[in-house]
């Protein structure tokens, strides 16, 4: 499980301003949000009921300015569970 955690993802105009990775197990990805966003230098988003069902739904989930209690300078915080494993098993079932 070294290779699993979040990729948090700053975006601005549809594009990366920056992005950092933060190892954590699923279920602990709030904790490791915190952390990826005192590396990255922004403010820890609010996170509601909403973040958590799409969390639970589809590994990720996206914070818009209005979810910080600070001004943030890029249009959306997009937050994705990265684990190389499921996505080999899945390429391996569908070759």
């Amino acid at each position: 499980m070294a290779d699993t955690g979040i990729w948090v993802r700053l975006m601005k105009r549809n594009r990366i301003e920056k992005d950092i990775t933060q190892p954590c197990a699923r279920d602990e990805w709030e904790g490791a949000l915190e952390e990826a966003c005192h590396r990255l230098d922004v403010p820890r988003p609010l996170v509601i009921d909403k973040h958590r069902r799409d969390w639970e739904a589809f590994s990720q989930t996206r914070f818009l300015p209005d979810h910080f209690i600070e001004s943030v300078s890029f249009d959306r915080m997009e937050v994705e569970y990265i684990n190389p494993e499921e996505k080999k098993k899945f390429n391996e079932k569908y070759l």
